[in-house]
């Protein structure tokens, strides 16, 4: 079988190799990443500059590219330029730090899973709650194990992945659950500084608040507990028509009759 990594830490962090090491059992590894580091860029597109490929040496046998665009880059040019065949699995990471609640929104490595998922492959992000760059990723692999077994054997709905975050502790993590997304959002801030010609810039820094710390089905309520979460993520956003949004189906009732 044949496995697509990639990541939004760059082609030089250390959690993708750990995550290599542990997948070059299950088949072929071709290992596609940004040329640094690209978080927070979602599913995110370049439009307006030429993208490059380069091939960098193997890594325990696995093929390793890296490209100067961002994480969905790096899967679209996978599947249309550099793999020959469509593969059995896509899986990103491991992330340094948590991609647990709204942070999915914003997350490149969950952003590599959702674009296998648009094309129809099997797909899974990984995320460690530490984002040290010498993080131990040890606590990790079990889970990486189990999962992408689970996903060859039995393999995902159409249009579901995965956002598996695993927390950075030093007790040991023998607990995985599927869970739902904390509801939560970031208090965004931008400290302003003045570069040294005189003009002002601006760095965007914030703290996160959980607006359910009690509820047990969350994934951030499990990251806080030691316990591995699992949130089968949707890649159609279409609201169902529910209680609240009615006077829209009236209204489009309504318009349609006058034209």
């Amino acid at each position: 079988m044949t496995i697509l990594v990639s990541n939004d830490d760059g082609i030089d962090a250390r959690g993708v190799y750990c995550l290599i090491d542990r997948l070059l059992k299950y088949g072929d590894v071709v290992c596609v990443c940004p040329d640094s580091p690209r978080s927070a860029q979602s599913m995110a597109l370049t439009v307006a500059s030429p993208l490059r490929i380069d091939r960098v040496d193997d890594y325990h046998g696995a093929k390793m590219y890296k490209v100067n665009g961002t994480p969905v880059d790096c899967i679209k040019l996978a599947m249309h330029t550099i793999l020959d065949h469509v593969p059995d699995i896509v899986v990103s990471g491991i992330n340094h730090g948590s991609n647990a609640s709204i942070n999915v929104n914003y997350s490149g490595t969950m952003g590599v899973a959702f674009e296998g998922c648009t094309f129809g492959i099997p797909s899974v992000g990984f995320s460690l709650t530490d984002h040290s760059a010498d993080a131990d990723f040890t606590p990790c692999l079990p889970f990486v194990d189990a999962i992408v077994e689970g996903m060859i054997r039995h393999g995902l709905p159409e249009g579901v992945c995965l956002n598996v975050n695993i927390p950075a502790t030093t007790r040991p993590v023998t607990e995985m659950r599927l869970t739902r997304a904390a509801r939560g959002n970031w208090s965004d801030e931008y400290r302003e500084y003045t570069d040294p010609h005189g003009k002002k810039f601006y760095w965007l820094t914030g703290t996160f608040t959980n607006f359910e710390p009690e509820n047990e089905d969350t994934d951030e309520w499990c990251l806080a507990h030691d316990i591995v979460s699992v949130v089968p993520q949707t890649l159609d956003r279409t609201a169902p028509v529910t209680s609240g949004i009615e006077w829209l189906r009236e209204l489009s009732v309504n318009l349609t009759n006058k034209a």
